[in-house]
């Protein structure tokens, strides 16, 4: 068995090093104790840590088209007219596809997210994964739990939800008939253990950016120490050369710096100086034929094959082609650019945006 860490819904009002948790040790032990104190007790273990319902939404898309894994940002884009915030202030993370080639999908606050992962980290807390309490419910029946003092349900409910016994009590007869109760009142250890060991594919909110970095242990640490003593030795040793070819790199880049600001004075900002002047000086050679070649490639084998309509194209040399044009919907857009990778043009879509029942967006070819 894991070891849990859950974090309950009374600390979400002000989460700090205080906050009310339960942890089950690998017997299935459950302890209550504040977030502090459980981590000096789970200091140098990994845990699982559980998130309470209220803290996230729950969304499944329309079914997918292609077979192939859509990417996040598309997914969202999908739902887009679903949320209440914009894209840019949400986490959303995806789970497996399900029969029906839907993706569920658990959505919560960016920086709510990033101020909780902060504060388990200032903990000393090690998350391997995170999941949300009414995500556990196993999938093939239709379950209502009641679970520190609340209402979980979920399973084969196309929802995940919490709830108060008095909302629960109003929304009683618009449930399905077939829906399974079970009460921790009655059996609390065969709940625990039932939940936090049950099946099916429970949504990991530690995706994207949040994705937890594996540790690498250091193999034959005395062996490493042996050599770091003499790599010691080696940097002192040459420590006053490294500082004379410092001097003379600086002097030199300073050298190059004001060559290539005299070669290309509209170049405001230089971030890689090699990498500016071979691009510079590539884009020079670049005929205008080649370029509309490619657009010509583009709108042929790509635009032509769907149904979007284009509403105006630009060129830019440090940016390439612009095309700003109108689709049905997202997935259209998706397909779109996949098709541009099936036919070797680097596409890439941007500024989209729903209006009425079309969508609109800027597809760029880049210059290679």
């Amino acid at each position: 068995m894991k070891t849990w860490l859950y974090l309950t819904a009374d600390g979400l009002d002000a989460p700090c090093a205080n906050w009310p948790c339960c942890v089950w040790s690998p017997t299935g032990e459950r302890r209550y104790l504040p977030l502090h104190e459980a981590a000096r007790e789970l200091h140098g273990r990994v845990v699982d840590v559980l998130l309470p319902m209220e803290m996230c939404s729950w969304l499944r898309s329309d079914p997918w088209p292609s077979r192939r894994q859509p990417r996040p940002q598309a997914l969202a884009f999908a739902i887009e007219e679903r949320l209440s915030e914009n894209l840019e202030a949400l986490h959303i993370s995806a789970g497996a596809r399900d029969r029906q080639q839907r993706y569920p999908l658990m959505v919560t606050g960016r920086s709510r997210f990033q101020a909780l992962l902060a504060l388990l980290a200032a903990q000393g807390i090690d998350v391997r994964a995170m999941h949300v309490d009414a995500d556990l419910l196993p999938e093939d029946k239709i379950f209502a739990v009641r679970w520190f003092g609340r209402w979980l349900l979920g399973g084969a409910l196309s929802a995940r939800l919490s709830l108060s016994a008095q909302v629960l009590a109003t929304l009683k007869l618009d449930l399905p008939e077939d829906i399974h109760w079970l009460d921790e009142g009655r059996d609390r250890e065969g709940i625990d253990a039932w939940l936090l060991n049950a099946g099916g594919h429970p949504i990991d909110l530690l995706q994207g950016e949040f994705r937890r970095r594996r540790r690498q242990p250091l193999p034959w640490r005395g062996a490493a120490a042996s050599a770091l003593g003499v790599l010691l030795l080696i940097w002192a040793s040459s420590e006053v050369r490294v500082r004379f070819l410092e001097s003379e790199t600086r002097r030199l880049y300073a050298q190059g710096e004001q060559r290539f600001r005299s070669l290309y004075p509209e170049q405001n900002r230089i971030v890689d100086l090699a990498a500016q002047f071979q691009a510079l000086q590539s884009r020079r050679g670049q005929s205008q034929d080649t370029q509309v070649a490619r657009l010509v490639h583009l709108t042929e084998r790509v635009i032509g094959a769907s149904n979007v309509e284009v509403q105006r194209i630009d060129f830019r040399e440090d940016e390439g082609w612009k095309i700003q044009l109108t689709a049905n919907s997202f997935v259209e857009l998706e397909q779109l650019r996949e098709r541009g990778q099936q036919n070797g043009l680097p596409l890439t879509l941007g500024s989209a945006s729903k209006q009425n029942n079309r969508v609109q967006a800027t597809l760029t070819l880049e210059n290679r």
